[in-house]
């Protein structure tokens, strides 16, 4: 692999990702459009790592950094991600992760056409398993499952992957789409889960957990993710998808105990940071479960997540405690307080 184009590569996972593929490129081309939860800090300075602000929305830029870097593969990593801003405001999330995917796929199409030999590129789409809606007690998604979004935020990443499959079979288009389960690991905008508990304990306000905390999902330390990133890239066969799991199914409030325990350990204080824990009302069309087979991805391509959850959340949990200072500038530039988002009750 010679040169390779990152989209969203400042964000959570794509910053981490950036981070993995120096390793094996001999070019990272970083394009990040830098929203709220995009931060050119999160990459760190390296000869091989040309950064560009910049929206994958942005044909004539896409071709530009196309048409310069001439790069073997792409790798779309942007997208607006939360579920509770796509209740408040789904629009953006059409315009990202449906019009932007587009845009990228389409500009992507016309280099392939100019390009002298197309056999080893790739366009790798990075997706999320909340395209097949919801499990019940038993059950795993597969790649097999059949979409069933409910909230915009997962049907406007269901559009994604069905345009980037489109340009596959429309245009031969030499694609991989991979479907993950949720991640975790530093990094990650504090709206999210794991950060906003951390952060919520260690100021000593409420945790709140949305309805009885006993929604399930696959929790995928996002160092594992990168590294099946680029083992589908390598190794993947064109024109197929991938489910990437960690195997570590949580109830929600597992997960804020977990974080409390390895806080009790950091950081004791006179009472338990449990003793924070606060039952909200739940979100709408809040998923029950998630759960990944990734069987294909192990048994083809030979990969499995190397980390254990309990050392993998304690990392995580260590990784927030020694960067308040990053959290706190991303939060004051991104105008958030920690806030609830997602209410219908406004």
């Amino acid at each position: 692999m010679r040169n390779l184009l990152v989209t969203g590569a400042a964000g959570f996972i794509g910053s981490n990702f950036v981070r993995a593929a120096l390793g094996v490129a001999e070019r990272v081309i970083a394009l990040d459009a830098l929203t709220y939860a995009g931060c050119r800090e999160n990459l760190e300075a390296a000869e091989t790592l040309t950064f560009v602000e910049g929206d994958i929305g942005d044909g004539d830029l896409v071709a530009r950094l196309l048409r310069e870097h001439q790069p073997d593969a792409v790798v779309n990593l942007a997208a607006e991600t939360h579920v509770d801003r796509s209740i408040d405001s789904p629009r953006p999330f059409v315009d990202t992760n449906v019009v932007g995917t587009t845009v990228l796929l389409n500009e992507v199409r016309r280099y392939l056409a100019k390009r002298k030999s197309s056999d080893r590129f790739r366009f790798l789409h990075v997706s999320t398993d909340e395209v097949f809606g919801s499990l019940g007690a038993e059950g795993l998604f597969s790649e097999t499952t059949p979409y069933a979004p409910n909230s915009p935020y997962a049907a406007s990443k269901a559009a994604a992957d069905h345009l980037v499959r489109a340009f596959h079979r429309t245009y031969d288009l030499p694609i991989l789409i991979t479907n993950c389960s949720n991640n975790y690991g530093p990094y990650q905008f504090p709206e999210k889960l794991i950060p906003l508990m951390i952060l919520n304990a260690l100021d000593g306000q409420p945790l709140p957990i949305y309805g009885d905390g006993k929604n399930v999902r696959d929790w995928l330390f996002v160092a594992d993710h990168c590294d099946a990133i680029l083992t589908v890239l390598e190794r993947g066969r064109v024109g197929e998808s991938y489910n990437i799991g960690g195997g570590n199914e949580h109830t929600n409030v597992e997960i804020v105990d977990a974080i409390c325990d390895r806080l009790e350990e950091r950081l004791p204080t006179a009472t338990s940071y449990k003793d924070l824990k606060t039952f909200v009302a739940d979100r709408p069309g809040h998923d029950r479960r998630y759960a990944i087979d990734a069987r294909k991805i192990h048994d083809e391509l030979g990969w499995s997540a190397r980390h254990k959850f309990s050392d993998a959340i304690a990392k995580t949990v260590d990784w927030y405690v020694d960067h308040r200072d990053w959290c706190r500038t991303i939060q004051e530039r991104a105008r958030y307080g920690r806030e609830r988002l997602g209410r219908r009750d406004g």
